[in-house]
């Protein structure tokens, strides 16, 4: 049982405050009703203050991955619609779900509504777990009272956007793992097997050739200064780790990213994907365009894309349509810009950012299918280069002693 600090009103119309003992926050709220009082702000307090730290803890260290957050969105969603109260909808969800972070989050969030906070406001208060766009439809749903139905377009995003990101890492993560093992074993040849070869070259006289020359090199540079080399890699990493978390190095690595072949042209697409679907659910939503243009640069997930959008911004201040500066924007397609400019001039924008999805849908469906016919070839011709450079190191010279020895 935990104790609970209380400030509540009684009969005279009085503050009264003090500290009781109850199984949960509902009981000592319902035990203040009891006693006549009109509770205004209930807290733990005492023997509880490390269980509300664990609480705290396990909220900033614990990871909330995409499909927990459909979950726990598609339950808010349906009790929702089925008319439970807020804060009994929020007790049921914290008992529901298995996540610890999302645990204490729902139980936060009740006391901020219970003190009197909007429903966006106090999600608001967990950035790490509920993104601007997640907030901002939570606003546009209380604000035209059809929260269920803002609530259902958000799960399609959720799901839209997790199914783009699951399917760009499948694609990308077979020649990551292809070329973290050539790299181990060029490692391992260099340091184990060259070696051995050197020797018995080193008792020759014969003039060895050029690839042999360059493998006994790196291998006496790896032999003579392993340390130095450890320490200035460890320092590239630890370099780059700071730098990309920088707004400054994030831009440089996505607009790198956008000029690599097959690579620029997939995240290309799944931007504008992201763009589109975003875009016409939050203007279906009755969220300003101005505030859609914001929410986008925090969303997009490319901030080369993203630092196009001030621009955009700027633009549509000076009240031009959003189609006449997407002109001026680097990475935006025709195809994009003459449908957005069909759809704002026949006042039906929402119906053309949809049929743009789905061509982008289809689109990264389909640049992902060529990445993947592409990166087989790629791999076999890299895994050839590595192999045929050493058999050339290691039977070069062998061949030339095998004619001395003739």
């Amino acid at each position: 049982m935990a104790k609970y600090s209380y400030q509540a009103i009684n009969e005279s119309g009085n503050t009264v405050s003090g500290e009781l003992e109850a199984d949960s926050l509902d009981m000592a709220n319902t035990i203040l009703t009891a006693r006549g009082y009109i509770p205004s702000k209930v807290t733990e307090t005492g023997q509880v203050a490390s269980f509300v730290l664990v609480r705290k803890l396990k909220e900033k260290f614990t990871f909330i991955n995409t499909p927990e957050l459909i979950l726990f969105t598609k339950q808010f969603k349906t009790l929702i619609k089925a008319g439970v109260p807020i804060l009994k909808l929020l007790s049921v969800l914290e008992n529901q779900t298995e996540n610890a972070a999302l645990k204490e989050i729902a139980f936060t969030i009740s006391q901020d509504i219970e003190e009197g906070a909007s429903l966006h406001d106090a999600f608001r208060k967990h950035p790490k777990a509920f993104s601007p766009l997640y907030c901002s439809m939570l606003r546009a749903g209380e604000a035209s009272g059809a929260l269920p139905e803002i609530l259902e377009r958000l799960i399609y995003i959720l799901e839209h956007e997790h199914k783009i990101r699951s399917d760009i890492r499948a694609a990308l993560s077979y020649p990551i793992i292809v070329l973290g093992f050539l790299g181990v074993a060029f490692f391992i040849l260099l340091t184990f097997v060259v070696p051995k070869f050197a020797a018995t070259f080193a008792r020759t006289t014969i003039a060895l050739p050029l690839p042999t020359q360059i493998c006994i090199g790196m291998y006496n540079a790896l032999a003579s200064y392993w340390l130095i080399i450890i320490l200035v890699m460890a320092g590239v990493i630890v370099f780059l780790n700071y730098y990309l978390r920088t707004e400054r190095g994030q831009l440089g690595m996505d607009t790198l990213l956008m000029k690599v072949p097959l690579i620029g042209p997939l995240f290309n697409k799944a931007a504008m994907s992201r763009f589109a679907s975003i875009f016409s659910i939050l203007h279906g939503s009755g969220v300003p365009v101005m505030e859609c243009i914001k929410i986008l640069t925090d969303t997009i997930g490319n901030h080369a894309i993203a630092r196009e959008f001030d621009f955009i911004s700027e633009r549509l201040e000076e009240g031009r349509g959003l189609a006449e500066p997407l002109k001026s924007a680097q990475y935006f397609p025709p195809i994009v810009i003459n449908m957005i400019a069909i759809g704002e001039e026949s006042d039906n924008l929402e119906e053309m950012l949809n049929e743009i999805a789905k061509h982008y849908d289809s689109e990264l469906e389909y640049a992902m299918k060529k990445l993947s016919e592409a990166i087989g070839p790629i791999l076999t011709l890299g895994l050839a280069v590595v192999v045929g450079f050493f058999a050339l190191a290691i039977y070069l010279p062998m061949w030339d002693m095998s004619q001395m020895a003739r």
